[in-house]
């Protein structure tokens, strides 16, 4: 991908603050308690749901900065492609043993069996979640962020009082839902979408005046799949979106999963991929909660 070398060092101190969230708060993961003399890679021993094999979900589509050839994601192109790679690789799998499935967002976060071993598509870790389903240990954190077309009512909000009378969309099942209705509180219900393809549409069309997402998918959206579009800011105090990978609940994987991230961890390569992958995908003005 062709990188921006103004947006890599705006966004190097943004980066750091990242990945400490990122790498420093365990406590919403599987227990690894007992497991600290096994390697993942013997610990996924006989733990996947197909012999031999690892089988990682992701969405359909599946989008850069998380994953930048949505058809070969096994490539490891992209934020999220290369985490379930380097991942897959602490649990021993090679490239020719791991499949690649998709599933809808809100189907993979229903109760029930699963048919991946784990699931990444920015999934926020939240106790509601974990009620029926289980989290690794959190592998970044993100802001959540506003925009749209350029001269939206939206593009001169510098308070959380500016965006209350506009008209927002999101897409179904992410944590921006709950962040719209509990901290924005607009004047009027948010326009909820199937995805976010859906929600770029209505923008497109004028049927809403902005998008909430994650930092990184609107600044992607804004610089590469809509043209017109800005950011208009990162919510102060919004940064507790912790991306976890998902797995069915009690799944004796986990175990295996957070020991391959906390190898990840201490050996900087958790910390090198999010430098390669999100780097120009932090940057973005202040809205004030204020």
């Amino acid at each position: 991908m062709k990188r921006d070398l103004k947006w890599q060092v705006i966004a190097a101190a943004a980066l750091g603050a990242m990945l400490l969230a990122a790498c420093g708060d365990d406590e919403k993961s599987s227990d690894t308690t007992g497991a600290s003399d096994q390697t993942a890679a013997e610990c996924a021993v006989d733990k996947t749901v197909n012999d031999g094999t690892l089988t990682i979900a992701t969405g359909e589509p599946a989008f850069p900065p998380y994953i930048i050839n949505d058809a070969t994601p096994e490539d490891g192109e992209g934020f999220e492609a290369a985490v379930a790679m380097a991942v897959a690789a602490e649990l021993g799998f090679e490239v020719e043993n791991v499949v690649w499935i998709r599933t809808a967002f809100d189907a993979a976060i229903a109760p029930g069996p699963k048919d991946f071993d784990f699931n990444l598509q920015q999934y926020t870790i939240s106790p509601e979640r974990a009620e029926v389903v289980t989290f690794s240990q959190g592998y970044y954190s993100a802001s959540q962020a506003i925009f749209g077309l350029a001269d939206s009512p939206a593009a001169n909000a510098t308070s959380l009082a500016d965006l209350k009378g506009l008209k927002i969309g999101v897409a179904t099942g992410t944590t921006s839902v709950t962040y719209i209705e509990e901290v924005i509180q607009p004047d009027a219900e948010p326009f909820i979408f199937n995805d976010n393809a859906a929600a770029k549409e209505a923008l497109d069309s004028n049927q809403i005046d902005a998008i909430v997402s994650d930092l990184p998918t609107a600044l992607y959206i804004t610089a590469v799949e809509m043209e017109g579009t800005t950011v208009f800011g990162q919510i102060e105090g919004s940064g507790t979106d912790e991306f976890g990978l998902l797995m069915s609940k009690d799944n004796p994987i986990a175990t295996c999963v957070d020991l391959a991230l906390t190898a990840l961890k201490a050996s900087g390569e958790l910390e090198q991929i999010t430098t390669t992958w999100m780097s120009e995908y932090l940057d973005a003005p202040v809205i004030s909660l204020g």
